[in-house]
């Protein structure tokens, strides 16, 4: 198909898309109001939907009082006879899918229900409007000239029971329209398999042929991929490979510590990055403007949003408000209700509102991804920047990194103990501990004050891990690839320790 038919089809479905967009601007709080009787109305005579009798809910203060807060050990059971094939227990039509995720708090796997409405509404929707914001911030986008390498899950899908479960990514790949087959790279055949490091090769080979406009997947795989296909090529940057590459969609985990790698592999400034915010569970917020590290809530994806002041959280004075209630700058950890049938759900992550007209967020972190073993509460957003910023003043480069407390023993203060694996080491390894020290300081007055004269906490003990030390713990722990992270903070030692121990 021409490139130009193609634009005009796009700025078409743009145009028409762009109309509900704003409505959802404008009126954010009816959008959300809407869309919660919708799903109560639709689920009223599921299991779920009777035993709270979704059907006399008239107001969210209702629907908050009655309907309790869950995380996955309190729905786990449900999800469990919805994967052996029951039906109507938490949402009317069958569930056929069940995202499988690794999780990083435990080891145990979460399955995650898709529903055909998910599938369609929220994920496939919001892979759509993605591109349409970008065309509309980008109008001589070339992008459809070329193909998008999209890197996912290295998981196989698993048939059970007459249901299915793998990797989300591995979901999205399986029932994508046909068409979408033509504009991607590697094949789904390669997509899908199921070994990481034949995969990966398999992938060079695929992509180093094609024409390459867009790339898309987690940023720490990305890169372990992209660094493959330059020594495959022995070409020092990615426009030698591809010269029409002007796009990197990423989300998963933050993209500060990478930043610089990218930079230095794509050295051009009109090359841009679009940060988005999905999970097993949905597809949250997209990044709707070039240059902009914000990112827009989607509110008419069929998820209804509630979130929790990371403040109360866990406290006996712990309280749910709806998004008409948020405040600017605010740690949240956030709370849906969902089109697959997840009610009032705990995902794990916050975030903080940088706009409230329109609703714009940034990924703050984990709840339980951060060290507060002292009274520091330290978050990963903390960590982040305060690398960011040390990295570029002593001009290293990271590939991964842990910390965890260590506790008190004696008349022994306290400290953080950090992994960093480098790509490029700092020539001073004591200033660079100085910098990071302060950093955090600097970002963070709760630590600021636990580590003031040394009262509460020693400065932070650093060591310098030995090359593909991460890459080896995960493989070990058969986590390569796809949606697998390293846990970036922990308030427990069980990661530290291992790691330590294979660092020897």
């Amino acid at each position: 198909m021409p490139i130009p038919i193609v634009n005009s089809i796009a700025s078409w479905f743009l145009k028409k898309r762009f109309h509900q967009i704003e409505l959802f601007l404008k009126y954010p709080n009816e959008v959300q109001n809407e869309l919660l009787f919708s799903l109560l109305k639709h689920a009223k005579d599921t299991e779920v939907g009777k035993q709270y009798d979704f059907a006399s809910i008239k107001t969210y203060k209702e629907f908050n009082q009655r309907v309790p807060v869950v995380n996955y050990e309190d729905i786990q059971p449900n999800i469990e006879r919805s994967r052996l094939g029951e039906q109507n227990i938490f949402w009317p039509k069958p569930i056929k899918w069940f995202a499988k995720s690794s999780g990083t708090t435990n080891a145990k796997s979460k399955f995650i229900p898709v529903s055909t409405e998910s599938l369609e509404d929220c994920h496939y929707a919001a892979s759509k409007d993605l591109l349409c914001m970008y065309l509309n911030n980008n109008e001589d986008s070339q992008l459809f000239t070329g193909k998008s390498l999209r890197l996912g899950g290295s998981k196989e899908l698993y048939k059970e029971n007459g249901t299915v479960f793998g990797d989300l990514s591995a979901i999205l790949i399986d029932n994508m329209p046909f068409w979408a087959e033509f504009s991607s790279t590697p094949s789904s055949k390669v997509s899908l398999m199921s070994e990481w490091e034949t995969k990966m090769q398999a992938i060079v080979e695929e992509t180093i042929e094609e024409n390459v406009t867009s790339l898309a997947g987690v940023p720490s795989w990305m890169l372990v991929l992209l660094n493959n296909i330059l020594d495959r090529t022995e070409k020092n940057n990615l426009f030698d490979i591809w010269p029409n590459l002007e796009v990197y969609f990423h989300g998963g985990v933050s993209f500060n510590p990478y930043i610089e790698q990218y930079r230095a592999i794509l050295p051009s400034k009109e090359f841009k990055y679009y940060e988005i915010y999905n999970a097993s569970e949905g597809f949250f917020a997209i990044q709707d403007q070039n240059y902009s590290g914000d990112l827009l809530l989607m509110l008419d994806y069929g998820i209804f949003y509630e979130f929790i002041p990371m403040d109360t959280y866990g406290t006996k004075h712990q309280k749910v408000i709806p998004l008409s209630d948020v405040e600017l700058h605010k740690n949240y950890a956030v709370i849906i209700t969902t089109n697959a049938g997840l009610w009032r759900y705990k995902i794990g992550d916050t975030v903080r509102f940088v706009s409230l007209k329109p609703h714009r967020i940034k990924v703050s972190g984990r709840t339980k991804h951060h060290i507060n073993a002292f009274g520091e509460e330290l978050i990963i957003e903390n960590a982040e920047d305060a690398l960011k910023k040390v990295c570029k003043r002593t001009k290293a480069e990271i590939v991964d990194y842990t910390a965890a407390p260590i506790f008190m023993q004696g008349k022994e203060k306290g400290a953080h103990e950090w992994i960093i694996e480098f790509k490029k080491p700092p020539e001073n390894m004591a200033y660079f501990e100085e910098l990071f020290d302060n950093a955090l300081k600097a970002l963070n007055s709760d630590y600021e004050a636990k580590r003031y004269n040394n009262m509460t906490l020693k400065k932070p003990k650093i060591h310098s891990a030995r090359e593909n030390l991460f890459y080896d713990w995960l493989k070990a722990n058969n986590k390569l690839g796809g949606q697998h992270k390293v846990p970036r903070l922990s308030n427990t030692r069980n990661y530290i320790d291992e790691l330590l121990k294979m660092d020897k």
